[in-house]
């Protein structure tokens, strides 16, 4: 296909379906933000080295910038604003606030799509499965302690504050 081409491609995203004629060369990260106006996936390094870019394809979380749009056609795309139920936040979202561990908000919805993802398959995770998880997304504000803390949490276990917020 010559660079002006265009391709037909329909992305299922959070459940519902979008169809849109896109250059072959869109990555599945400017289709979201761009096609169908999903900004909550945050455009960061373009090079698939801090992570913000993160969402689910089929379940397994993804560097949406390293991802062409048309690679994920007939695969189901979750991001951030997918793993809310309309105005009810997910366990890990409620957390991650209730523990004051969003402060830029930038790497946040990377963070809760990997977490997310790991409380699926391991409910009661180590505070190690937990630095692993959240290990390929960078965050400049936090250190960490906060975000690790509210997983913990999520997932009905110790944050390390005994229940109650600092």
């Amino acid at each position: 296909m010559e660079s002006g081409e265009m391709k037909l491609v329909t992305l299922h995203v959070n459940g519902r379906p979008f169809r849109r004629a896109i250059v072959p060369s869109t990555t599945l990260l400017e289709f979201l933000r761009d096609e169908i106006d999903l900004t909550g996936t945050k455009r960061g390094c373009d090079m698939g080295e801090c992570g913000v870019c993160t969402v689910m394809l089929d379940g397994k979380p993804v560097l949406s910038c390293l991802l062409l749009a048309a690679e994920a056609e007939g695969a189901e795309v979750t991001t951030v604003e997918g793993i809310a139920r309309g105005n009810e936040l997910h366990p890990v979202q409620e957390a991650l606030v209730a523990h004051g561990a969003i402060q830029c908000g930038f790497c946040t919805p990377a963070m809760v799509v990997n977490a997310v993802h790991l409380l699926e398959r391991r409910p009661a995770p180590t505070r190690e499965e937990v630095k692993e998880c959240i290990s390929g997304t960078i965050c400049r504000c936090t250190g960490y302690t906060k975000i690790e803390k509210a997983i913990l949490a999520a997932a009905g276990g110790d944050s390390g504050e005994g229940g109650k917020e600092a």
